[in-house]
């Protein structure tokens, strides 16, 4: 079977709403690498979109799931219930930031996990409004799209949109917007649109993920904290992207002496297999009615069971250490090179969540033709790399946590080649 066809199949076959990225298929993969149908070989850097922070087909993974199997494949979490579900649970309430009383709910998408999060932050405080920020990211169903402070690709002919959802703008300094900024757009919110008496919860991304891998600052954190604490408002933090060691920490949240009321999980949680979350006080998660929460496929038992495997993987292989280790290298490989490469405007993000913004040369407007020459490049020479941001002018590196030391010196060879060579190809 060759990817030409396959792509004449797919043309046909699928909506060009699903957008692919790839021209390729992919038939195989181990670890940080992957083989199409035609047998190319391809090193990992995107990851399914920080799915697989414990690599492709980890063996632990793989027997947990198994194991599963020959016991039971569903009965639906809410009508038959299994011990695995509670003991995940378990695990999570005791690993999530914060010393009070915790519980968790399970569901199937990042999207699905926001979407809850706002239903029990409503339920919880009896009130209709959210504030999200520009560059945000939360899903693709009408809530999440509500919520993500990005136009193109997401909500274009899609509206309208849930109603009571606001906007202020995202810490920035590269682009101009500090964190008084932010703040100072909230309490205008509050004066202009919605009474902070309406509001029912503050969301963000301790990292913004599509919006362009920004760490929301420490003080910016603790503002919004004070904030809700002041206005009876509850903090949700959307970890969906973040969590499961890529920043360095079991969760982003974790870098901060602040914790939230509410966090979404989902992405790496079970390694490749379908699973969310909503962490949070216990009081809060208990606002819901009963049958307000759950889902036909929410907590699926293989799911379940790849989690455990999960974060028996994560202690065991010290991956938040070694996401750090990885990061800093891919920081430092970038850094090295910003004297030859105008074009690397900044390179940021904790542990293994790293990102490179590329401007015109010499200057601050974000340069996509540039950030797109270094995606193509490398994709040519077998490097899967991933762009993001408002102006899809950055790379990001999702590497999985798990890649062998070979491979990734491998990576890193290309990476510096065809960001050279977009470099030549610029001048």
């Amino acid at each position: 079977m060759k990817n030409a066809e396959l792509k004449s199949r797919k043309d046909a076959a699928t909506p060009r709403g699903v957008g692919v990225m790839c021209d390729f298929y992919a038939e195989r993969a181990e670890n940080a690498e992957l083989w199409d149908v035609e047998g190319r070989r391809f090193i990992d850097f995107a990851a399914g979109i920080a799915v697989c922070n414990t690599g492709h087909r980890h063996p632990k993974i793989l027997a947990a799931i198994r194991d599963q199997l020959d016991h039971f494949t569903h009965t639906a979490y809410q009508i038959v219930p299994y011990a695995s579900y509670v003991e995940l649970a378990e695990k999570l309430n005791a690993r999530a930031p914060g010393d009070h009383p915790k519980k968790t709910a399970f569901f199937t998408t990042g999207a699905e996990a926001v979407e809850n999060a706002i239903k029990i932050a409503r339920a919880a405080t009896g009130r209709p409004g959210v504030i999200a920020f520009t560059g945000g990211f939360h899903g693709r169903t009408l809530m999440g799209m509500a919520l993500t402070g990005k136009v193109a690709p997401y909500k274009i002919g899609f509206g309208p949109f849930p109603s009571d959802v606001f906007h202020a703008p995202f810490p920035n300094p590269l682009h101009g917007v500090t964190t008084a900024d932010s703040l100072k757009a909230i309490e205008f919110l509050f004066k202009a649109d919605i009474d902070p008496k309406r509001v029912a919860a503050i969301i963000f991304e301790p990292v913004q993920g599509e919006g362009g891998f920004y760490p929301a600052p420490a003080e910016f954190v603790r503002a919004l904290r004070k904030l809700c604490n002041e206005h009876g408002i509850l903090l949700i933090a959307d970890e969906v992207q973040t969590g499961f060691a890529r920043t360095g920490k079991l969760f982003a949240m974790n870098h901060y002496d602040v914790v939230p009321d509410l966090m979404t999980v989902a992405k790496s949680l079970a390694g490749g297999m379908p699973l969310s979350g909503v962490i949070g006080r216990a009081e809060i998660m208990d606002a819901a009615a009963p049958g307000g929460l759950g889902g036909t496929y929410a907590g699926n038992p293989l799911a379940v069971a790849a989690a455990h495997a999960v974060l028996d993987i994560i202690d065991e292989e010290k991956l938040c250490e070694r996401a750090t280790l990885l990061g800093d290298r891919v920081k430092a490989k970038l850094v090295s090179l910003q004297s030859e490469v105008p074009q690397i405007a900044d390179v940021r993000g904790p542990g293994g969540m790293v990102a490179v913004e590329f401007c015109k040369a010499g200057g601050s407007e974000p340069d996509a033709e540039f950030t797109k020459r270094v995606q193509t490049l490398a994709l040519e020479r077998g490097l899967l790399l991933l762009v993001c941001g408002v102006y899809s002018n950055v790379v990001r590196f999702l590497f999985p946590l798990t890649i062998q030391e070979t491979v990734f010196d491998e990576a890193m060879a290309i990476l510096e080649s065809v960001i050279k060579d977009s470099v030549a190809v610029a001048a």
